[in-house]
C-alpha cells in the first residue's frame, strides 16, 4: 500500500497530462485551428480537464473495476467549512512558511547546484487583458488547489494513514507532492506545505483547512506573479 497507492497516484496524475498533451499535438497535426484560441484560455481549459481525469482515473477506476467506493468522510469533506479551519488555515500558513524557509536554507548550504531562484513555469503566458487575470486566479487559486487537495490530502493521505504509520503517509504524501512539482526549489518548497496540510487535514478531520491553507499560499504566489512583480526585488529577491 505505501509503494502501490504513491504509485497509483503519480501514474493517473501523468496519464491524464500525457493524454491531454498527445490531444492537443494530434489536433495541431490535422490543422485544427487551435492557434487562434488564446493561450491563458486554452492552459485554464486544458488544466481543468487534466485535473478532471486525474481524478477520475485514480478515485473512479477502482470504483468501477473493484468496487472501492470513496465517501465524502474518506476525502474529508463530510462536512461544511467551520471557523475552527478558518482560523486554522492562516496558523497554517506561519508554520509552512518558517518550514519552507528552513527546508530552502538547508538545501542551499549542503547542495552546491542548488538554485532557489529557479522558476516554476505556471502555464500562463503574459497576462493584459481583465479576462486572462480571472482565468489565471480561478486556475491557479481555486481549480488547482481544490484539485489537489481531494487527490493528495483526500485520497492519498486519507488512504495511506489507515494502513502505515502517519508520519510515514506524511513523508510520502508530501515527497510525491513536491516531486509532481518538478523545479528542485518548488519541489521543498511544496514538500513543506504538504506536511503543514497533512498536519491540518489530521487536527480538523477535514479537508476544508488544507485548501484554504492552499488557496491562501496560491493567491499569495499569483500576487507576486502576475500583479506586482516588483515587491520581489523590494524585499531583495
Amino acid at each position: 500500500m505505501a509503494l502501490g497507492l504513491p504509485a497509483w497516484v503519480a501514474i493517473g496524475f501523468f496519464a491524464a497530462a500525457f493524454l491531454v498533451g498527445g490531444i492537443l499535438a494530434l489536433l495541431r497535426a490535422l490543422n485544427v485551428p487551435i492557434a487562434g484560441i488564446n493561450e491563458n484560455v486554452l492552459s485554464t481549459a486544458l488544466a481543468a480537464i487534466v485535473y478532471l481525469l486525474t481524478l477520475g482515473v485514480v478515485i473512479g477506476l477502482p470504483w468501477l473495476v473493484k468496487k472501492r467506493r470513496i465517501i465524502l468522510q474518506d476525502i474529508g469533506l463530510q462536512r461544511l467549512p467551520s471557523w475552527m479551519d478558518i482560523w486554522m488555515a492562516p496558523a497554517g500558513l506561519i508554520i509552512y512558511l518558517i518550514l519552507s524557509a528552513g527546508l530552502i536554507m538547508l538545501a542551499t548550504s549542503l547542495l552546491p547546484w542548488f538554485d532557489v531562484g529557479q522558476a516554476q513555469s505556471t502555464g500562463f503566458g503574459q497576462l493584459s487583458q481583465r479576462y486572462e487575470y480571472i482565468l489565471a486566479f480561478v486556475t491557479l487559486v481555486v481549480i488547482a488547489p481544490v484539485a489537489e487537495e481531494v487527490l493528495f490530502r483526500g485520497y492519498l493521505f486519507g488512504k495511506l494513514k489507515k494502513y502505515i504509520p502517519i508520519w510515514v503517509a506524511i513523508l510520502i504524501t508530501s515527497l510525491l507532492f513536491g516531486l509532481i512539482h518538478g523545479a528542485w526549489n518548488v519541489a521543498i518548497d511544496t514538500f513543506a506545505l504538504s506536511v503543514v496540510l497533512c498536519l491540518l487535514r489530521l487536527s480538523t478531520g477535514s479537508l476544508w483547512a488544507p485548501i484554504l491553507l492552499h488557496m491562501t499560499k496560491n493567491g499569495i504566489a499569483f500576487y507576486i506573479l502576475f500583479i506586482n512583480p516588483t515587491i520581489l526585488h523590494t524585499l531583495g529577491g
